[in-house]
């Protein structure tokens, strides 16, 4: 990719001569493995494309898949969901949430979160963030208290973690049952413990742009038998449940199967054949990510009035995407930063727009919710954030281009 001419590219009337120009497409994904794609083939030949089958065994794909992502986490149960937003939501459920009842979860999210909460019937109550983009501790003690909530939805937004042993500690003290979403960080891992294994649920997204990809999708796994029994008949398993391979004994599902409704949110047969070849992938995809976000982060820093935060050793984070603070930025520079970042082809989305551009979601845009919270540090770290997508195939070389765009970028918003 790197540096190429004006001349090598359509340039619009907001592209400066003799500047630095990305030539990449960052939100080009990976290609998916050949095996999933002869996998995918194989059932398109044979039509039967729903999971289940009433009269033999079939291609039982989304079965084999819950098996092996239930092994990778060292979860007892998996179940595969048609998205991460329905996973969510049926996690809310399977663990016990009514409607009204108040739901704790970070400011800093993207908008399936709280729209899993509102789907539920249920009222988020957001807490406050840090410096650091996760979930201030001592905000979430008061809010415990004061909403008497007992469940946390956390949300590892952009793939940054909290403090897992200090947060357990206090769900722990508070009896704050913790569904994790862990969207941005599968494979990620605090102090050698992977995310998705400390909560009583966690659920996971293979949309196209997350560390898996089959276009739309998403896995929950527990160790709680009912709450695998719930989901698995929330997600729509007409009673044919005997055939998912990571699932609790059979005697668990009548104690739920004629008080849970059908919500058919169950993964397709031809989803899974997709991603069952990428599950073995998963480690050495989050080390390229690492490898790529350790070369970029170090120059982006850099640059004047950007701040990239540091992450502490215990974080053995998945970046497949770099956020970083404008500092000390007025709007209308940060306004012309990113104008001139997008023009030349690194495309910022920030946060600190007055409304919602493609993900850059933020609380003040959620007006189908009710909440009077107060988070001031999530509106002022939010007002200044920015964030762009890590593909895998990024090189060095293409790490020192990015960095050049946003360094004349900021040049430019600063000189304007």
């Amino acid at each position: 990719m790197a540096t190429i001419s004006l001349d090598d590219r359509a340039t619009g009337p907001s592209v400066r001569p003799n500047r630095t120009v990305f030539a990449g497409d960052l939100s080009a994904p990976e290609p998916i493995p050949e095996a999933g794609i002869e996998a995918a083939l194989r059932l398109m030949r044979d039509g039967r494309l729903f999971r289940y089958g009433e009269d033999r065994s079939g291609l039982p794909e989304a079965a084999l898949l819950e098996e092996e992502y239930a092994a990778y986490m060292g979860r007892k149960y998996c179940v595969a969901i048609n998205s991460g937003g329905c996973a969510l939501f049926i996690a809310l459920r399977a663990a016990g949430v009514e409607p009204g009842d108040a739901v704790l979860v970070n400011a800093f999210t993207l908008a399936p979160v709280p729209g899993a909460i509102a789907h539920a019937g249920a009222k988020p109550v957001l807490v406050d963030i840090d410096d650091r983009y996760v979930i201030d501790l001592e905000d979430l003690d008061r809010k415990a208290e004061e909403s008497g909530a007992k469940v946390l939805m956390l949300s590892y937004m952009r793939g940054h973690i909290p403090d897992m042993d200090a947060l357990m500690a206090l769900c722990a003290r508070r009896g704050l049952t913790v569904i994790e979403d862990c969207a941005h960080t599968m494979g990620a891992r605090w102090d050698g413990r992977l995310s998705g294994s400390f909560g009583a649920v966690a659920c996971f997204s293979t949309q196209t742009f997350k560390h898996i990809n089959s276009g739309e999708g998403g896995l929950l796994v527990t160790d709680d038998e009912d709450i695998a029994a719930k989901a698995i008949l929330l997600s729509g398993s007409y009673m044919l449940y005997a055939q998912h391979r990571a699932r609790p004994d059979m005697v668990v599902f009548e104690r739920h199967r004629f008080t849970t409704p059908n919500c058919s949110m169950r993964m397709s047969a031809l989803v899974a054949s997709l991603l069952r070849p990428q599950v073995a992938e998963i480690e050495e995809r989050n080390e390229r990510w690492r490898t790529i976000h350790a070369r970029l982060a170090p120059l982006v820093d850099a640059i004047d009035h950007i701040a990239v935060p540091a992450r502490p050793a215990a974080e053995a984070f998945v970046p497949s995407s770099l956020q970083f603070s404008l500092v000390d930025l007025e709007d209308a520079r940060a306004e012309r930063f990113v104008a001139a970042a997008n023009a030349h082809g690194v495309h910022v989305k920030w946060f600190g727009t007055e409304g919602p551009v493609g993900f850059t979601s933020r609380h003040d845009h959620w007006r189908y919710i009710e909440t009077t919270d107060a988070v001031p540090n999530a509106d002022r770290v939010l007002h200044g954030l920015c964030d762009i997508r890590l593909p895998l195939w990024l090189t060095d070389e293409d790490c020192e281009t990015i960095a050049a765009v946003l360094r004349e970028a900021m040049a430019d918003a600063l000189a304007a």
